[in-house]
């Protein structure tokens, strides 16, 4: 016989749970439109990949979340995409989120289906693909995409694998009439889980007040090492942290998971939708739906096509709308109320109570804490229920997270068993999403801090830069200075004029030089043969004029490669200067050419 642990708190609330287990499963039936919301589990939102107006087929892809983490939506059916809006969604805020509309076309015509005849020929990462694009998530719970649950960290070999089917909250029959009626899918799925994880032990949890699906699974599961064990029925052993330390004796540490200690567990609902994902290609497009109360005629489950609109299936349970005083969406310890029923059904609706006044009356007007304990008696995750609440209510949330407000699994037992009828599950509620605003702010201030931290280096290295580049562009400036220095020191000793007035000096020379050669040529031709000739040219003179235009365009050349050196702003000036002064010289070694000089110097280049 397995042993069993206990875990501390609970309680044993009215189960209410003969009304709907009296009929089996019933198919809903394909409703007049389906409302699809792109967001059907935790993490981002889905995107829409189909247009308005446009055809689909029945297990379609029509929504797929392109990065980050989450599952892709699919037609349940075939018909045309009526529209993409925001509607109402099933959320305790009663919020409008986006939403595809679907219009039945009755044909129920698929789509191809690509089913896996033996899985275990494929990779694991094979499966655990196709599970992602068959859009399964956690059908029991939040909502937590399976495939990634199935990925546990490397460095956590999970051990046990534990299939819940404790359902332990009054009201909710739709695992007990599952494990009944389709025990042998939930085997299946749960092998393919195993093949996955490879654990040591495989466990299926059922509380001892569901002895027929007990039963039932217990016949599927001979043959196998799976174990079915049943627990003692106590409220809230059916969360996935209660069951685990009934199951094992070990807790799952604060803000862990139970991957930290080699355990993980999944869904009866869950195991379904694996084995048909993989076995007949289905992707998660139906539920099971559990839909109770006084208030309807016909209680029951129902197998319920995803999207499909809660007063569809109140209407097919026999709604008496005169009777009604609440809906409730979940069970009436964990669930909220409806503000319409004009919401779709969706993977994680497991239950809708159609509730009198007498069934579910309105709370009692909140009164002072009279610091009677209860609550603290009764957590199953052994909290301070008196202080979470004194902090959340006075906004000291720092202090309700250091009593650990994230380790309250928000059963509802607290707010059950108060005396003073406070509302304390709703005070924590609003404590932790305050608290994930905030996060959510200071990591947006973080990451703006990190980008002015980055622009300010950036800056500085800049500036550096640029000081650095200034500093030698400075010293060779200082270089090119001394080295000019040099030269005209050299240049005086020579009694050469290197300067900038002995420059202009020999341009000036230069000009009168150019203008009487010019005057003299222009006697010359005017000259007849027959006439006297004109005196010689002088010789030495343009020799001196040519020797000037040189040693000028030498002394340009010197100004041109000292600015460069120096990155100076007038180099183009000098440029144009030094060009100028090579015509110079041309032009005075053709005068000299001309006036009959036989050579010109080798020393007298012009380069």
């Amino acid at each position: 016989m397995t042993q069993l642990w206990d875990f501390a708190g609970g309680i044993h609330p009215a189960e209410n749970k003969h009304q709907s287990t009296s009929r089996p499963i019933r198919q809903a039936g394909t409703p007049e439109r389906l409302v699809l919301p792109l967001q059907q589990h935790i993490g981002e939102p889905a995107e829409a990949i189909v247009a308005e107006g446009e055809r689909v087929l029945k297990g379609q892809r029509i929504a797929e979340v392109p990065n980050g983490m989450g599952v892709p939506v699919h037609a349940p059916t075939s018909g045309t995409v009526e529209s993409i809006a925001r509607l109402p969604v099933p959320h305790p805020s009663g919020m409008d989120d986006w939403c595809i509309t679907l219009i039945p076309d009755g044909e129920d015509q698929w789509c191809q289906r690509h089913p896996v005849l033996d899985y275990r020929k494929l990779e694991r990462d094979e499966v655990l693909e196709a599970i992602r694009n068959a859009g399964i998530s956690g059908l029991g719970g939040a909502g937590f995409p399976t495939n990634i649950k199935l990925r546990p960290p490397k460095d956590r070999k999970v051990s046990t694998l534990i299939l819940n089917g404790a359902e332990c909250e009054p009201y909710i029959t739709a695992d007990d009439m599952t494990m009944r009626e389709r025990s042998d899918e939930i085997i299946a799925g749960l092998k393919i889980m195993a093949w996955i994880l490879r654990p040591e032990r495989c466990v299926i949890a059922i509380e001892d007040n569901k002895p027929e699906a007990a039963a039932a699974m217990k016949k599927a599961a001979e043959g196998t090492q799976i174990e079915v064990v049943v627990v003692p029925t106590k409220y809230p052993s059916g969360g996935e942290k209660q069951l685990i330390q009934i199951l094992t004796g070990m807790e799952v540490p604060s803000g862990g998971i139970p991957a930290d200690i080699g355990v993980m567990c999944q869904n009866v609902g869950t195991a379904i939708a694996v084995a048909r994902a993989i076995l007949e290609g289905e992707p998660l497009i139906r539920r099971v739906v559990t839909i109770t109360g006084e208030a309807v005629t016909e209680p029951g489950n129902f197998e319920a096509l995803l999207g499909t609109p809660i007063d569809y299936l109140l209407s097919r349970a026999g709604l008496q709308e005169a009777k009604l005083h609440r809906l409730v969406l979940g069970g009436p310890m964990m669930g909220y109320t409806l503000n319409t029923p004009d919401i779709p059904v969706v993977k994680t609706s497991n239950c809708v109570i159609a509730a009198t006044a007498q069934e579910l009356p309105d709370p009692e007007p909140e009164q002072a804490c009279i610091r009677c304990g209860q609550c603290s008696e009764a957590c199953p995750m052994e909290l301070l229920p008196q202080q979470l609440f004194w902090y959340a209510k006075a906004g000291e949330f720092e202090k309700a997270e250091h009593l650990n407000l994230f380790d309250c699994i928000e059963c509802g037992i607290c707010s059950y068993v108060c005396p003073s009828s406070i509302p304390l599950v709703q005070y924590y509620r609003f404590a932790k999403g305050e608290i994930r605003v905030q996060q959510a702010e200071q990591l947006k201030a973080d990451r703006a801090r990190e980008r002015f931290e980055a622009r300010q280096a950036r800056l500085e290295r800049e500036q550096q830069e640029k000081e650095l580049r200034r500093k030698e562009r400075a010293k060779a400036a200082a270089e090119a200075q001394e080295k000019k220095k040099a030269e005209a020191e050299q240049a005086t000793a020579k009694g050469e004029a290197v300067d900038e007035k002995a420059a202009k000096a020999a341009l000036v020379q230069e000009a009168l030089a150019r203008k009487k050669a010019g005057a003299a040529t222009a006697s010359e031709t005017q000259t007849t043969d027959a006439e006297n000739s004109s005196p010689a040219p002088d010789i030495p003179a343009l020799e001196k004029q040519l020797t000037q235009a040189k040693s000028k365009l030498e002394t340009m050349q010197s100004m041109l490669e000292d600015a460069k050196a120096q990155q100076a702003d007038n180099v183009d000036k000098l440029e144009r200067a030094v060009a100028k002064n090579h015509e110079r010289v041309k032009r005075a070694e053709e005068a000299l050419a001309e006036a009959g000089a036989d050579t010109i110097p080798a020393t007298q280049s012009t380069e």
